[in-house]
C-alpha cells in the first residue's frame, strides 16, 4: 500500500515536470492500494485555492476521492507526539513528519519526490521505481 505525497498529486495537478511519471505511477498502481493523508488534501486544498484553482481542487476530491477509489486517512490527536518525535529524530517540517507517521501507522510506503524522506528509516519511493507487479500484488507488499 501507498501513501502518496501532497508534491506528487500537485505535481500531476499542475502538469509539472514529473507530471508524465506521476501519470504513468497511477496507472500502474491499482487504486485501491493509494492513500492520502487528511494532511495532502487540505494542502493541496491550500495551493490550489492560492493559485485560483478552485475547480482543480474541487474536481481533484470529486474524482479521486469521492468517484475514486482512493482512500482518506488521518492522524489523531493521540498521534501528533509520534508526528513531532519524527521531526525531531530526522530533523522534517511538520508535513513531512506528519506523512511519515501516517505512513508508519497504516504501514505503507511513502510516494514521494521529496529527498527529506531519505533521511528516515522508512524512506521513499519515487513513482518510476514502483514496478507494476509490486503495485498491484499485496504479496509483494508483503515480502518488501
Amino acid at each position: 500500500m501507498y501513501l502518496v505525497d501532497t508534491n506528487i498529486w500537485l505535481e500531476r495537478l499542475l502538469d509539472q515536470a514529473g507530471s508524465e511519471e506521476v501519470g504513468q505511477f497511477l496507472q500502474r498502481v491499482s487504486n485501491d492500494r493509494l492513500y492520502l493523508s487528511d494532511f495532502t488534501m487540505h494542502s493541496i486544498g491550500i495551493i490550489l485555492l492560492k493559485l485560483d484553482e478552485a475547480a482543480t481542487f474541487a474536481r481533484f476530491v470529486q474524482d479521486v476521492l469521492i468517484d475514486g477509489v482512493v482512500r482518506l486517512v488521518a492522524l489523531q490527536p493521540e498521534d501528533m507526539t509520534n508526528v513531532t518525535d519524527a521531526a525531531k529524530k530526522y530533523k522534517l517540517d511538520f508535513d513531512d513528519a506528519y506523512q511519515y507517521s501516517a505512513a508508519g501507522k497504516f504501514n505503507f510506503h511513502i510516494v514521494s519526490f521529496d529527498s527529506d524522506f531519505d533521511r528516515t528509516d522508512r524512506g521513499r519511493k519515487l513513482p518510476g521505481e514502483i514496478e507494476p507487479e509490486h503495485a498491484r500484488s499485496d504479496e509483494a507488499q508483503s515480502e518488501e
